[in-house]
């Protein structure tokens, strides 16, 4: 058994890319494509991503565009795009739908900030179990003879500096979030 900190170190940044695509789906009150991800289309007699029945674009920053490859999807797309719980408006034109994204009030605002801070905590609590793993590891090979004192010391001072800054990362991302979030 050897210590591998790159393992440990990708553990942590697969938190890091979790959280991105948490932060990707919040609503910011710019039109992203990726704010219609989580939109299921019930088309053919199954459920589809919407991604599957069209293409989607942000022609405008507050204005979404669904191209919809068949006309006979259409009306699934409207109704998936409306019920989807993102508070959006679809209006079709042809193939073509028009998605208006409404401003955010400040009381939407501030509890996109909230709901950031809790995926940004999800992420913090997730880069220090692996933190606790990789520490559990090294007693246990340090314990078993696999490694030295001197060792063990120098790979969990590794393993704290990759958390310190993984974690310093997160802080970033979520600071950069909420100004985001809170710039008209």
């Amino acid at each position: 058994m050897s210590f591998d900190l790159n393992t440990i170190r990708k553990r942590m940044d697969g938190a890091v890319d979790v959280l991105k695509g948490e932060f990707s789906g919040l609503r910011t009150g710019r039109a992203v494509t990726s704010m219609l991800d989580p939109v299921q289309v019930e088309v053919y007699g199954t459920r589809m991503s919407l991604n599957q029945v069209g293409t989607v674009n942000a022609p405008e920053p507050r204005m979404l565009t669904v191209q919809v490859w068949d006309s006979s999807a259409v009306k699934s797309v409207e109704k998936a795009i409306r019920e989807a719980g993102l508070g959006l408006n679809p209006q079709p034109e042809g193939n073509l739908i028009r998605v208006p994204i409404p401003a955010l009030n400040e009381e939407r605002r501030k509890e996109l900030t909230k709901v950031a801070g809790k995926y940004a905590e999800a992420a913090r609590v997730s880069v220090r179990n692996v933190r606790r793993d990789g520490m559990d590891m090294l007693k246990k090979m340090e314990k078993d003879k696999a490694i030295s004192e001197d060792e063990s010391k120098r790979h969990s001072d590794s393993v704290q500096k990759a958390t310190d800054e993984t974690i310093k990362k997160i802080d970033t991302m979520l600071a950069d979030k909420e100004k985001d979030i809170m710039t008209v």
